[in-house]
């Protein structure tokens, strides 16, 4: 009995061939300017660059001056705590939005619209509203005690025990409008018949959303994390438009202190030792992710 023979598949390679085609230039960029410029950083941070980059290799000893420099482990304290509390709040409150906002309520577009809002100022606006917000004199404790609470004290950005707090409030009302939208979607992706099931079976509401929901939505809550750890790491318009890394060096940034470095202290070699490591941050970030995605089971 003869069948016929199968038909031979396409060529991979051969595959959307107009768009790998057109992909070329975007390939070309990434890999001349984002990769080589990366590598580029890192070979210059052992050497002793100045106001210009120079051979002259000095091994690790800008990294060793790096990290016996003050300002530079401030910056790190408060990148850990800025970094942190930000994922954790901006996480749980985008999630608790728009799980209300799943419950469709009335003006729903316009609340939306609300939440979003922020997040399509720059972060040098947000940062200049906060500090009239949190100004001590007409901000919102003087507005309290203007109406009689005269011990009523809120000076987060005059304070270097808590500063680091007040640029958290700002970079929190900017970018939990975004986590909502993209938890929101991701609630819209569920399929209508498990909210049924659940129902049905009894499952009060918050056991829904904790053990059946919030699991179906990992490559959401993944894709989230990603992009808010990637803005944690470059904070920096923030810092410049609410303290200047001030009091003192209290909400001193790792952006702001390679800024400095590079471009007010003229020396490279030590702006390039301190990018390298924030590449190093980025990329802790970014291999975990891209296994998930990409190098794990694959999923229907």
């Amino acid at each position: 009995m003869t069948g016929h023979a199968p038909a031979k598949r396409p060529n991979q390679l051969f595959r959307n061939l107009n768009s790998k085609i057109a992909s070329i230039p975007m390939i070309l960029i990434a890999v001349g300017i984002f990769f080589g410029g990366s590598v580029w950083t890192v070979f210059y941070s052992f050497t002793n660059s100045k106001l210009l980059p120079r051979l002259s290799f000095v091994g690790f000893d800008q990294y060793e001056r790096l990290w016996n420099t003050s300002r530079w482990i401030i910056s790190i304290q408060n990148l850990a705590i800025y970094g942190i509390l930000t994922l954790i709040f901006s996480l749980v409150i985008g999630f608790l939005l728009a799980a209300l906002m799943d419950q469709k309520i009335r003006f729903e577009n316009a609340f939306r619209t609300i939440f979003l809002y922020p997040f399509a100022l720059s972060f040098i606006v947000t940062g200049l509203v906060w500090q009239w917000i949190l100004n001590p004199e007409f901000g919102i404790q003087g507005i309290i005690r203007s109406l009689g609470w005269e011990s009523f004290r809120f000076d987060p950005l005059y304070d270097p025990d808590i500063v680091i707090y007040g640029i958290l409030i700002a970079g929190l009302w900017q970018g939990t409008g975004l986590v909502m939208c993209l938890m929101l979607a991701g609630l819209r992706g569920i399929d209508e018949d498990i909210w049924k099931a659940a129902r049905v079976d009894g499952i009060p509401m918050w056991r829904t959303y904790l053990f059946i929901v919030i699991p179906m939505m990992r490559p959401v809550f993944i894709t989230t994390l990603v992009i808010i750890a990637s803005g944690i790491v470059k904070v920096y318009d923030l810092v410049v438009a609410q303290t200047s890394g001030g009091p003192g060096n209290a909400s001193e940034v790792p952006a702001k202190y390679v800024y400095d470095y590079m471009f007010q202290a003229q020396n490279l070699g030590q702006g390039f030792a301190a990018s390298t490591m924030m590449l190093l941050t980025v990329a802790i970030i970014i291999i975990p992710w891209a296994y998930l995605e990409f190098g794990g089971k694959k999923r229907g």
